[in-house]
């Protein structure tokens, strides 16, 4: 089992704490240079967080927990326009940021208003693409129960915010439901605001945990972290896409940021142990770019 931890320090000896981690059989999941200071997002074997500790305190540096690196996230709006973003939406979506999420902003297409509110089959295929969605609702307790449709049905678990009370009960096809967290013209960092996103923290977190359980009840033959690494390692061309994350890990699979019309012969054909990766993975076209999807089989699955 591994840990996912966020290591913020100096850019100087930065190398010492790689090495440490690959010693360790751990993995670099993210890495970001901001001027003199560095990011990384770690997985590293739960028996040796202490070392890594150490090493950070030897390096001047802070590491924390990251309960949801290795995820990714979708925030859905039901429009990109003014009345929905950008306030509550990206606010929520940096908080979630900061605990090691990797998070996409979506906006529906015909959201504008409760009676004519939709979502299109495509639309659902990308968010389905995701560990989990947060759909960042409104205000009105009736505009919030009158928009269940644009999530219900959909296969990944989904939690709505918006700025009323509301039991999730009375909310057909969320997961979880947390108030405090409606239209506000203004960013989110009042005193009750924050404590809103501390709980959106704590629910998404649960939920991640009981996916996590959920795949290790039948996991698949190799964890998605290292899939990740092999890919970079074995693919030439993922040194020249921009993207601060070229290949992003999900609990299940990786989205690799290159088109699948050029290169999914070659993801096809990547080492993972003793495993070829398609052997194990579905591999297919994602609604995102014409990205790669990666999704790993069950072991129960293969043949």
């Amino acid at each position: 089992m591994y840990e996912t931890l966020t290591y913020i320090g100096g850019v100087h000896k930065h190398e010492e704490m790689k090495e440490l981690i690959e010693d360790l059989g751990g993995f670099v999941l993210q890495e970001n240079f901001l001027q003199m200071d560095l990011v990384l997002t770690l997985a590293v074997p739960i028996e040796d967080v202490e070392r890594v500790k150490e090493k950070a305190r030897e390096l001047l540096g802070k590491i924390k927990i990251a309960p949801m690196a290795g995820t990714e996230i979708a925030i859905v709006s039901p429009t990109l326009a003014r009345q929905h973003l950008p306030h509550s939406a990206c606010d929520i979506s940096e908080y979630l940021r900061r605990y090691g999420a990797k998070d996409n902003m979506i906006g529906l297409s015909r959201g504008a208003g409760k009676g004519i509110s939709q979502i299109s089959e495509e639309e659902k295929r990308l968010i389905e693409e995701h560990d989990l969605a947060v759909f960042a609702l409104g205000s009105f307790r009736d505009c919030i129960l009158e928009k269940t449709h644009l999530f219900e049905g959909l296969e990944i678990p989904v939690v709505v915010t918006g700025a009323p009370e509301i039991d999730v009960n009375d909310i057909p096809g969320a997961t979880a439901y947390v108030g405090g967290l409606g239209r506000i013209p203004r960013r989110l960092k009042r005193g009750e605001d924050i404590r809103a996103m501390k709980k959106l923290v704590d629910v998404v977190e649960n939920i991640l945990d009981d996916r996590r359980r959920e795949i290790s009840e039948d996991p698949p033959l190799v964890p998605s972290i290292l899939v990740k690494t092999e890919i970079e390692n074995q693919i030439p061309a993922i040194k020249d896409v921009y993207s601060p994350a070229p290949v992003v890990s999900q609990l299940d699979g990786v989205r690799v940021k290159l088109k699948y019309e050029d290169y999914y012969d070659e993801i096809a054909k990547v080492k993972v142990s003793d495993f070829i990766l398609g052997d194990i993975a579905e591999i297919k076209k994602s609604f995102m770019y014409d990205y790669i999807l990666v999704k790993l089989l069950p072991e129960t699955s293969i043949i």
